[in-house]
């Protein structure tokens, strides 16, 4: 399917992508990821308040996000294609629990330009992988709303096996919309 190459250091290699862990020299490109992509995501994510997408407002949530990852609590992964320093999409782990969950929620946003290349696919496999590695969670959950066929197809793919219809589930571009939910096993988790 592909190849992937995963280190310690939170640096991943999958094929032609870079996958790391953002930090805070990381405001202007993810400033622009955003802005570029602001029309063709927001259907598909949160109404955001205009400060999400200034320099400054990613400055402060980037302090926010770092500490976070120092702490174990998210993580916030960036996208490159090789030999560009354009982001072209995110993955983040949330809602990191463990003992007794050992469980965490998994989204991910692609540039428009990026889409039908398999990005998602190869990024989502590398972090999750990553996640039941280096930190042995048991389960990642993602949801997705029904209409997304794409997400669905990414998700399916890497074995996420469908769990439950939640109506009503998130506020997404001001409306509540329904979600298919979904989760994966760690086959190698380990008793902590």
């Amino acid at each position: 399917m592909f190849n992937s190459i995963i280190n310690r250091s939170s640096n991943l290699a999958v094929d032609d992508l870079k996958i790391r862990l953002i930090g805070n020299k990381d405001a202007e490109l993810i400033t622009a990821y955003y802005q570029k992509n602001r029309a063709y995501l927001q259907p598909w994510e949160p109404l955001r308040e205009e400060h999400f997408y200034t320099l400054e407002g990613w400055e402060k949530r980037l302090i926010q996000l770092t500490e976070l990852q120092k702490h174990h609590l998210a993580y916030y992964f960036i996208i490159f294609k090789a030999g560009s320093e354009e982001i072209c999409g995110v993955v983040n782990f949330s809602n990191l629990v463990k003992h007794p969950f050992h469980a965490c929620h998994v989204g991910y946003s692609l540039a428009e330009h990026s889409q039908g290349l398999g990005i998602m696919r190869r990024a989502v496999a590398a972090t999750v992988q990553w996640i039941f590695e280096e930190h042995n969670f048991h389960r990642v959950m993602a949801g997705y709303m029904p209409r997304n066929d794409r997400s669905a197809k990414v998700l399916s793919s890497l074995g996420f096996e469908k769990e439950g219809y939640a109506k009503d589930y998130l506020l997404i571009n001001g409306a509540w919309e329904d979600h298919i939910l979904t989760s994966k096993i760690n086959p190698n988790w380990k008793t902590p």
